[in-house]
This record gives structure tokens, C-alpha cells and sequence, in this order.
């Protein structure tokens, strides 16, 4: 009896062995792939950046000025005109080393402007179209979270919201428009995302 125990932790060990040694194999491997990537990516000449795609902000489309005594909304507001001055690009889910790769190591100083600017803008939007949500203004708070959408923003609670206003209106049938440009999004949210959505057409579905 002594004997198979004594073996079967043997193997026992051999085998947490050998998966220290392959982890720490993939481990390695994994990071020469990293540093030879940011290699070749460090010697990307400049490239034009003529192929981004360049947000405009639609200050005239906008509820620009619905509730400006409302000093959080005013906030939000200076924020999105000033936001209109500057260049905003979406690129979420790229990495530094991609976006030197794709458009040279020279321009990643302005890509990695333009990509802050996006965050602020999806941030922005959300809180804006929050306060006017709860303020009852229903339909000027659509209009922002639909511009949100079209920039496609991963921000989760822009598409709950806006499928709990689409629901709310009776135009669940918008629902899978939303899906659609969920299942895009080169994002970590993609899936949450995806899911919230599933829920909300899944529980209208039940109910009818």
C-alpha cells in the first residue's frame, strides 16, 4: 500500500512538474513575441492618418442648450464644446504597439491624444445623457446616447439605457441594431454588452 502511494505521488509531482516547465515555456514565448512585435513596431516609419476615423461632434443635433442652469449638465456641456474644438478618434482596444505598427511610432503621441479625447467624449455623453434621463427629458437623452452608439462607445450603460428607452417607446424592434453594432466592438465589454441586450429582448419576448 505504502509502495502506490509512494508512487502515485511521484507521478503526482512529475505531472505539477511539467506543467511549471510548460507554463513557464508559453510564459517566455509569449513575451518574445511581445518584445519582437514592439520591436518592429519601434521601427515603423510615419504613415498618414488620413484613414482614421475622425469623430465629429454634432453641436446642432444636440440638446445643447436644455437645462443649462443645471450645473452638472453645464459641465457636460462645456466639456462636449470644448471636446468640438479637438480631434477625437475611437480606438479602443488597440494597444500602443498596434497603433505604431499600423501608423508609425512618430504619430503615437497624437493617436494617443485623440483616443483620451474619445474616452472623455463617451464618458461625457453618458453622464450628460443620465441627467437629462432622470431630469424626465427622455428624448433629448436618446438623441445623445444614439450619437454614443454611432461612435461606437463601449460603455455598457449606454446601451442598457437606450434599450430601456427603446422599450419604453414601444421600438423594441431597434433592439438588434444595438446588438449589431455591440457584436463590432473591438472591446473587453463586447460581451457584457452583448448579454445586457440578449436580457432585455429575451424579457420582452417572455412578456408578450
Amino acid at each position: 500500500m505504502k509502495f502506490y502511494i509512494l508512487a502515485s505521488l511521484i507521478i503526482f509531482c512529475m505531472v505539477i512538474n511539467h506543467n511549471v516547465r510548460k507554463s513557464r515555456r508559453l510564459e517566455a514565448d509569449e513575451e518574445k513575441r511581445f518584445w519582437d512585435r514592439e520591436h518592429r513596431a519601434n521601427q515603423t516609419r510615419h504613415k498618414p492618418l488620413d484613414g482614421l476615423d475622425y469623430i465629429k461632434i454634432p453641436l446642432e443635433s444636440l440638446p445643447m442648450h436644455l437645462l443649462e442652469d443645471n450645473e452638472k449638465v453645464a459641465e457636460c456641456l462645456r466639456v462636449i464644446n470644448e471636446l468640438s474644438q479637438t480631434t477625437v478618434v475611437n480606438l479602443t482596444g488597440f494597444s500602443n504597439t498596434d497603433l505604431k505598427l499600423e501608423y508609425g511610432t512618430a504619430n503615437i503621441t497624437a493617436l494617443t491624444q485623440y483616443d483620451q479625447n474619445y474616452t472623455l467624449l463617451a464618458s461625457t455623453l453618458q453622464q450628460w445623457a443620465d441627467l437629462l434621463y432622470q431630469a424626465e427629458q427622455t428624448e433629448p437623452a436618446r438623441t445623445i446616447l444614439e450619437f454614443a452608439v454611432s461612435t461606437r462607445t463601449d460603455v455598457s450603460r449606454t446601451y442598457d439605457l437606450l434599450a430601456d428607452i427603446y422599450i419604453r417607446n414601444g421600438q423594441q424592434d431597434k433592439i438588434p441594431a444595438l446588438m449589431s453594432t455591440a457584436e463590432g466592438l473591438n472591446s473587453l465589454n463586447r460581451e457584457v454588452i452583448l448579454r445586457h441586450l440578449r436580457e432585455r429582448a429575451d424579457g420582452f419576448g417572455s412578456d408578450r
